[in-house]
C-alpha cells in the first residue's frame, strides 16, 4: 500500500483534476469543419469527433 500511495497526484477528496480544454481559432474550426464535410458518409472519425465534443463539454463543466 505504501507504494500505491506514493503515486497519488491530488488530495484525498477523490476527485480528479479537470483537464484543460484547448481553444481553437475560428479559422481552425472552419478548416476542421471543411475537412469533416469532405469525409465519406459513415466515416468512423465523425463518430469519434462527436465523442470528443462530449468530453470537451464535460471538461468545461468541470471547471
Amino acid at each position: 500500500m505504501l507504494w500505491l500511495s506514493a503515486c497519488a497526484m491530488g488530495g484525498s477528496d477523490g476527485q480528479a483534476p479537470c483537464p484543460p480544454v484547448v481553444d481553437y481559432t475560428s479559422a481552425e474550426q472552419a478548416r476542421a469543419a471543411a475537412e469533416v464535410g469532405a469525409l465519406p458518409e459513415g466515416a468512423m472519425i465523425v463518430r469519434m469527433l462527436g465523442d470528443y465534443a462530449v468530453l470537451r463539454d464535460q471538461a468545461r463543466a468541470c471547471r
